[in-house]
Parts: C-alpha cells; sequence; structure tokens
C-alpha cells in the first residue's frame, strides 16, 4: 500500500497506524484508551468547578447549560449542594485519577515500544539472513546498516509521536464535548477554530513530511560512505586519499544539517503560535459571551477553561502529528523494506538432505544476472562425484565463483537443472545443504572476537570444555596455524580485532580455514583459498587438503594451478562455458588445450 505523495498527510494516519498494527496489534489502541478515560475525568473535574463557583457567586444554573442543570439536579437529590468539602474531594479524586490513567498510557507506551524495537530489528535481521544473494547485492552495507539501525530508532520515535497524536486527538474531542455540553457556542466555535487550526498547518505538514523522506535517504548515503571509509581506511590514509571521500561526507553531513534545521524551524513556528491563538480566541469569546451578551460568570469560565485546554490539546495534536510526520520517512523506508525482503526471499524447499553421498550435477545450466545482461554460465554439464576432488579452472571471467555460487544454491540457474543426490536444487531444505558446506574465499571472514570463537563459531565455551577446545585445536593443526596460535601471550584467547586487522593475510587466511575444517564439511569449496599464503604456507595447507582426499568432496578453484595437481578431475571453462574435462597431466600434455597453456604460461 502506498501513501499520498503530495497530498494531505492526515489521509495517511489510517495507513501509519496499519504498519504499526502489524507488530502490536490491538495493544497499539490501549494507549488511547486509557488516554480517552485520563481526558474525561479531567473534564469532570473541572466541570465539577461550576458548582463551587455558582455557590460562591449565588449564580443558579444557566438554563441554556444542559451540563451545569444536570450536576446541580445531582447534588440537590444527594443533598451535595452546599458540601463544597465533598466537591472539593470529588475535583481532587478526578485529577488523581486523571494521573494514574496517563502514567498507565505513557508506561505502557514506553513497553509498546520496547517491543516494537525488537520486533522490527528481530524481524529485520531475520529477513536479511535470509534474502537472496541477488537482492544483497544490489544494496550496500550502509543501506542495511541505516535501515536496522538508524531508520527502525527513528520509527519508534515516530510511534512515540503518532500515539501522542491519538491521545490528542481524543483528548481534544472529549474537551469540545464537555465545552459543549456546558456552554454550546463555546464547544462549536472551539470545534470551528480546531479545523481553521489544522487547515493552517497543511502546508506545513505537507512540507515536513518531504524533508523527512529525503533526510531518510540522506542517512543511508552517508552511512554508506561511513562504512567504505572506514573499510578502506589503510589504504586511504596510506596513499592520502580520504580527502576524496571525506568531500563526499562532509557534504552528506552538510544535507543532513539542513534537514534537521528546517524540520527545527518548522516546530519553532508551531510552537511560537500555540499561546497567541488561544489568547486571542478566548479574549474574544469571552468579549462576546460576557460582555456584549452578558452570560452568566461561572458556566462561562468553566467553558472558557476547557476551551482553553481543547485549544491547546489541538496544538499538541499538531506539534505531534508534525512530529510523527518529520520521522515518516523512516516509518516508510522500514516499511519498504520490510515488503522488499518478502519478495526476495530465498525460495526453500521441503526435502532435508542427508550427508552428501552420490554426486553434484549440473544438466545444461545456464545463468544470467539480470533480464538485461548476458548469459555468464552457458549450457554447462558436469556432474562431482561424492569424496572426491575437482578442481574449476579458467581465466577471470569465466564464471568459476558463479558455479560455486549455483552449488551452495545462492544462486539458482537461469536454465537448465542442479541436482544434489538426485534431489532437485529448487526441493532442496536449504539449511540441510549448507550445513554441509565449507567455504573458504579469497576474500577472508574473520570476526572480532577471539581465535577460538572464530574457529568454532560460538559453539560452546572453548575455555571450560575440554573436548570442544581439542576439537579447536585440531582444526588450528590442520589449517598449520597451530603453532602461531600457541606462541602469543593469550592462545587461542586472543583477540584478533576489526575483520582480524590484528593478524597478517596469511594468518588470517589459514585461520579462515581452520574454522571451516572445525566444522567437518561433507563438501569443501576453496576459492582461491590460498592465493594470500606464502609458499611454505601453501604448502602446509595443501598437504592438509590433499589429506582430506576421500573423507569428504573437495571443489578447487585456483589460478595457481600448482594447488590443484592431485585432484581427481580438472574443468576448465571459457567465457562461461565447460570446454575441457580430465584428469591434471591428462590434459597439460593435450596439444593447443586452453589448460596446457595455462600450465605453460605458470612454467609448470
Amino acid at each position: 500500500m502506498s501513501v499520498h505523495e503530495h497530498g494531505n498527510p492526515a489521509r495517511d494516519i489510517p495507513h501509519y497506524f496499519a504498519v504499526f498494527h502489524r507488530f502490536l496489534g490491538f495493544k497499539t489502541y490501549v494507549i488511547l484508551v486509557l488516554a480517552m478515560f485520563a481526558a474525561i475525568s479531567e473534564s469532570f473535574g473541572i466541570v465539577m468547578v461550576l458548582p463551587i463557583i455558582q455557590n460562591v457567586s449565588g449564580e443558579s444554573a444557566a438554563k441554556d447549560s444542559p451540563a451545569a442543570e444536570l450536576i446541580a439536579d445531582i447534588l440537590a437529590r444527594l443533598n451535595l449542594s452546599d458540601s463544597m468539602a465533598l466537591v472539593l474531594g470529588i475535583i481532587v479524586a478526578a485529577f488523581l485519577l486523571k494521573g494514574l490513567l496517563l502514567f498507565l498510557a505513557q508506561g505502557y507506551s514506553a513497553l509498546l515500544r520496547a517491543q516494537l524495537l525488537r520486533e522490527l530489528k528481530s524481524r529485520l535481521f531475520s529477513d536479511y539472513s535470509r534474502m537472496t544473494y541477488g537482492y544483497y547485492t544490489s544494496k550496500d552495507t550502509g543501506y542495511f546498516i541505516n535501515v536496522i539501525n538508524a531508520q527502525v530508532n527513528h520509527t519508534l520515535t515516530a510511534f512515540q509521536q503518532l500515539a501522542s497524536l491519538a491521545s490528542h486527538l481524543l483528548t481534544t474531542f472529549i474537551y469540545l464535548v464537555f465545552a459543549f455540553l456546558i456552554a454550546w457556542r463555546f464547544g462549536l466555535m472551539a470545534g470551528f477554530l480546531g479545523l481553521a487550526v489544522l487547515a493552517f498547518f497543511r502546508g506545513l505538514n505537507i512540507y515536513v513530511r518531504g524533508v523527512s523522506r529525503i533526510s531518510a535517504e540522506e542517512n543511508g548515503r552517508l552511512a554508506k560512505l561511513l562504512v567504505q571509509f572506514l573499510h578502506s581506511f589503510k589504504f586511504l590514509t596510506a596513499t592520502g586519499q580520504s580527502s576524496h571521500i571525506q568531500a563526499h561526507v562532509l557534504d552528506s553531513v552538510q544535507n543532513l544539517t539542513e534537514y534537521e534545521a528546517r524540520k527545527g524551524v518548522a516546530f519553532a513556528l508551531t510552537n511560537s503560535v500555540r499561546e497567541p491563538i488561544s489568547v486571542v480566541f478566548i479574549s474574544a469569546i469571552l468579549f462576546i459571551e460576557g460582555v456584549l451578551l452578558g452570560r452568566p460568570i461561572g458556566p462561562l469560565l468553566i467553558s472558557l477553561l476547557l476551551f482553553h485546554r481543547g485549544v491547546q490539546s489541538i496544538m499538541q495534536l499538531q506539534m505531534a502529528w508534525q512530529g510523527t510526520l518529520s520521522y515518516i520517512g523512516s516509518v516508510e523506508l522500514v516499511r519498504d523494506e520490510l515488503e522488499s525482503q518478502s519478495q526476495h526471499r530465498e525460495p526453500d524447499g521441503n526435502i532435508s538432505l542427508p550427508p552428501l553421498t552420490a554426486e553434484i550435477k549440473f544438466r545444461d545450466v545456464y545463468f544470467r544476472y539480470s533480464n538485461d545482461s548476458s548469459d555468464v554460465i552457458r549450457g554447462v554439464t558436469l556432474a562431482v562425484r561424492a569424496r572426491t576432488s575437482v578442481a574449476l579452472v579458467g581465466e577471470s571471467g569465466a564464471g568459476k565463483s558463479t558455479l560455486a555460487d549455483l552449488i551452495t544454491l545462492m544462486l539458482r540457474p537461469t536454465g537448465g537443472q542442479i541436482l544434489i543426490d538426485g534431489v532437485h536444487a529448487s526441493d532442496v531444505e536449504l539449511e540441510s545443504w549448507r550445513r554441509q558446506i565449507g567455504y573458504v574465499s579469497q576474500e577472508t571472514v574473520i570476526f572480532d572476537d577471539t581465535i577460538a570463537n572464530n574457529i568454532c563459531m560460538w559453539t560452546g565455551d572453548v575455555e571450560n570444555d575440554e573436548f570442544l577446545a581439542d576439537r579447536v585445536r585440531q582444526a588450528a593443526q590442520k589449517a598449520h596455524i597451530a603453532a602461531f596460535i600457541e606462541e602469543l601471550p593469550d592462545g587461542y584467547q586472543t583477540r584478533v580485532g576489526d575483520r582480524g586487522l590484528r593478524l597478517s593475510g596469511g594468518q588470517r587466511q589459514r585461520l579462515f580455514i581452520a574454522r571451516e575444517l572445525f566444522r567437518n564439511p561433507r563438501l569443501l569449496i576453496l576459492d582461491e583459498a590460498t592465493s594470500a599464503l606464502d609458499s611454505e604456507s601453501e604448502r602446509h595447507v595443501q598437504e592438509s587438503i590433499d589429506a582430506l582426499r576421500g573423507s569428504l568432496t573437495v571443489i578447487i578453484i585456483a589460478h595457481r594451478l600448482s594447488t590443484i595437481r592431485n585432484v581427481d578431475r580438472v574443468f576448465v571453462f571459457e567465457g562461461g562455458r565447460l570446454i575441457e574435462s580430465g584428469g591434471y597431466d591428462e590434459l597439460k600434455v593435450i596439444t593447443n588445450s586452453l589448460f596446457g597453456r595455462l600450465v605453460s604460461m605458470q612454467s609448470l
């Protein structure tokens, strides 16, 4: 459901309530009920002042005030007309009840905001963990961080303002009803005034909503720039190029500053006219009713008080609505992201795969990244038998990494079939398949935690679980990083820093490999896994990989062909097509073969 781009924002109030109702249900409206009864209690307390004024002034109940007559009649029947102490007690009780109800309303609102925070952030993170790889690549990291962090927090503020808006709307209505019952002319005047005030601010509300939308987008741009700067900090600082990205950051900050100032000026305008509007209209009505028409002072004063509270409530309503609109861009961004996630969720099958025992088969597989791009995988047919090792070889852009993504089902073929132990990829329960996969890429994935937790991925408490600690050490030994770890002062409890920046490139890569070996996968994919290692480390890791032969399926993607000498089969790709396959030594000696040329270029 879309909201109006330029129309009256008030028409979209039900839509915005529906966004929050989706996560909070009818709890959203409990606040409104409490606020309504608080307003009734206060209004009743104010009206009860009327008998006291009439008793002091000697006035009788006004004939044109049904409420005044009703109160006088009730008090007379109960013989309380002259009991000022009891009436004062009723007034005090009414305002105490109002205070209690407001406390409950505001406290419950705080609980709902906390629940909304949990629901939105949990839902978004859950959706992010299941979104398609294509959608992930269509956005930048800053976008996702901006939505789940800054924009969700702004959405909570919008919810608070929207709840306040609805409360003030009910409160205003109740004040006007009581004012109408005491002096119906006041009620009509206040009602018309409320409509006039809201009409006066209509243009300002549209303006604030527009600023809110572009501000939410600008926050995303700034988050993207900051993430890119921090990820590239070493390079930008070492080469003195920080100023290039700094100019864009400062431009974004300047834009956000301007948007914040615009919203601030709009709030200042609204706040500055609150008292003048109330005073002007109250003075005019007091002059007309009291001086020109000579109405009784009792109902006049009570109606004036109710009218004043009504006008103030109308202005608070406007400020709450303006406050909502100042963050409505965040609400819309979060809402749109949730809708996008529902449309870009990974398709999941219902067949749980047991451990891989037969083969992974490609049948005439095609793949393209978008409808307007060309195929990057073209009619590939091959089979990778379980517990064998294979290599995917070819020049850059041949489609090797794309094939790996197809095997993990991160990508789905646009043509042809992928079968895993005879089960069609579309029928595979993703978690049952991916639990079997170990994946080591050229781009290391290291978390800002201890070495032990990076290897076991928080499976348990390594310090207090000797069996788990032994598994961690074995994985480190297989990846030939154990000796380095044990020389560190804190050993396996050494923290490695953000993205493992306290380690060398080769150490990060071996730690990455240790993590995947710890999992005891059925399928191990090595995508340029040894490219960052020195020759000695590469040799040790290669020995570890060779030792795994026959126990699991290994798929190696490599430019350095020395790492694939011992594989069972080599698949050679060019331009997304499989053009050669066979053993290493078999392909090496074929005249004019692409693999032979690649081996020759590396002098192997």
